[in-house]
């Protein structure tokens, strides 16, 4: 029974954002461009659980590149609104519209003279009516049985505000050393300060196999390690291409058998390297760029240093490429 009760729960929550994303029209258009071409911050503002909510969406702006606050209503109509500039875009949360903290906010938040954008369930309701753009996050039930706790409609809220917060980071061209631009003390802050020298696998840890070997006794190479790739090299070492995962799927999906081929048969030539000395945050923007998970690490001359896989600058698990 708890397993099924579960499950209804994430059913129900499912499909209050798939439904939610079949009503996504021009105004998230606007919002963006509105946003895109302030010059001020976001102030996100709601209370109860959309308050939280508020939190969280602001975190997820702040660090992938937009300014952001969160500013408490009740809070904001005690001295803290002075915070708002006119420059600035306040963005309010409430499922019904008609919180009352937020209903008494927004005159004076309209008098400063920001716009005003709205994350509601109601088109209708008040908030909605003196806002200037409206993101329509209802849903239909709530996954509380009692239809009273915010819960699909506290994750349809969540999931506006990745999806804008996404948005933007594209809009922005915000990239991974922006990231760790601003995520100097993280995990992954940490690794993006690296030089490559530091984080690459070398010695045996390379797969490798000289020019000329059979494309069966490349795949044994390539599986030794699990990282995905081979490189093929000359007899003394300097790099002539790289077989993938990917590259031996497409081999194999135009050729019934792997017999008597050899590397040269299936390798891509010329792949992308960077040195030893490169920071990684370099190694990772092109990874990123050319949606590949291993890089060669070479000298000037060509000859093979060293492997970067990209477990080893994010950890595993920890990063997927934007817009996949």
């Amino acid at each position: 029974m708890p397993i099924k009760q579960a499950i209804e729960v994430l059913k129900i929550e499912a499909e209050g954002i798939l439904k939610m994303a079949d009503r996504i029209d021009d105004n998230f258009t606007k919002m963006v461009e509105l946003i895109y071409n302030s010059e001020g911050r976001i102030i996100v503002s709601g209370i109860g659980k959309s308050g939280i909510v508020g939190r969280k969406i602001v975190a997820t702006l702040n660090s992938t590149g937009t300014r952001s606050l969160f500013l408490h209503p009740a809070e904001a109509m005690h001295g803290d609104l002075g915070v708002v500039g006119q420059e600035d875009i306040f963005l309010a949360l409430s499922n019904s519209g008609e919180t009352d903290e937020l209903s008494s906010l927004i005159p004076s938040v309209r008098k400063i003279g920001c716009k005003i954008i709205a994350f509601t369930g109601d088109k209708n309701s008040t908030l909605a009516q003196n806002s200037d753009i409206v993101l329509d996050v209802g849903v239909e039930r709530e996954a509380c049985p009692l239809g009273l706790a915010p819960t699909a409609s506290s994750t349809a809220l969540l999931a506006m505000g990745d999806a804008l917060a996404v948005v933007l980071l594209n809009k922005k061209h915000f990239n991974t050393s922006d990231f760790k631009k601003i995520h100097p003390g993280g995990t992954l802050g940490q690794r993006l300060s690296n030089k490559v020298q530091d984080i690459m696998l070398t010695g045996t840890s390379i797969p490798r196999v000289t020019e000329g070997t059979s494309l069966g006794d490349a795949v044994r190479e390539i599986n030794r390690l699990e990282l995905g790739a081979a490189f093929v090299v000359s007899h003394d070492d300097i790099l002539l291409g790289i077989i993938t995962d990917g590259d031996l799927r497409r081999f194999l999906a135009k050729n019934e058998s792997i017999s008597g081929k050899s590397t040269e048969d299936v390798m891509s030539k010329n792949p992308r390297t960077v040195s030893p000395s490169s920071p990684a945050f370099d190694a990772l923007n092109l990874m990123e760029q050319y949606q590949i998970t291993v890089l060669p690490i070479t000298d000037s001359d060509g000859r093979v240093l060293g492997i970067l896989h990209l477990h080893d600058i994010l950890g595993k698990g920890e990063f997927k490429f934007n817009g996949t």
